[in-house]
């Protein structure tokens, strides 16, 4: 199970500055308690606004801007609260909670290293251990997956450049076919435009003898001189 960790310092007051950025921290702390989380992190920002290296305001602002799905925000916050934190504990929360976020949004690469780089800081923490375990085994699965999709998509632009192919042949076979229906069209036509010119020149002809048939022959009448 993930959860999101938060802590609280006891709050010493060294002098009047650290004081002012701490109450804020005090009173921000409060109000995330009461999950007032968009005044928590005013007070939060308060006290950045005072201490913009204070690592207890980074971490809480992170965890307030958490628990809003501000995700993005979120781990900016923690990034720079494990920058100026030097206490190892305090740092591997921080990255604990930027690798939870990650691997929620699944981003996974992200996640492991973040995850990583807490337990290196608390080698003891056996729920990071647990969530890297985790996010291993979902990267896996993810990039299974990613794989399977690449091949599947390979296969179906494959299944369609041998349908469009058989396509393109078969309109090639069409086109052919067509031209030689036309030739053969052409071809027919022609032989029954001759076959008919020579029906018409045997009818004609016929009908020319006929005439001379009937017409009467002249005889040769010879004259006497």
């Amino acid at each position: 199970m993930r959860k999101i960790l938060i802590y609280m310092f006891l709050l010493v007051a060294v002098a009047a500055q650290a004081q002012t950025d701490r109450q804020c921290i005090r009173q921000g702390n409060r109000l995330y308690h009461q999950k007032q989380w968009a005044q928590a992190e005013v007070e939060y920002r308060k006290a950045l606004a005072k201490n913009a290296d204070n690592p207890q305001a980074l971490y809480n602002l992170g965890c307030a801007l958490m628990m809003q799905q501000k995700d993005s925000a979120a781990i900016i916050q923690y990034q720079k609260a494990a920058q100026v934190e030097t206490n190892k504990l305090r740092r591997s929360r921080a990255n604990h909670n930027i690798g939870v976020i990650c691997q929620n949004h699944r981003m996974y690469g992200e996640a492991i290293k973040a995850y990583q780089q807490s337990l290196r800081d608390n080698p003891k923490d056996d729920e990071t251990r647990y969530n890297l375990a985790l996010c291993k085994q979902q990267n896996k699965q993810n990039q299974q997956q990613n794989q399977q999709n690449k091949d599947q998509n390979k296969d179906k632009n494959q299944d369609k450049q041998k349908q469009d192919k058989k396509q393109n042949e078969n309109k090639d076979k069409n086109k052919e076919q067509q031209q030689q229906d036309q030739n053969e069209q052409m071809s027919k036509d022609n032989a029954e435009q001759l076959l008919n010119a020579a029906i018409q020149n045997e009818k004609a002809t016929q009908q020319r003898m006929k005439k001379a048939m009937q017409q009467p022959r002249r005889r040769n009448v010879q004259k006497n001189w």
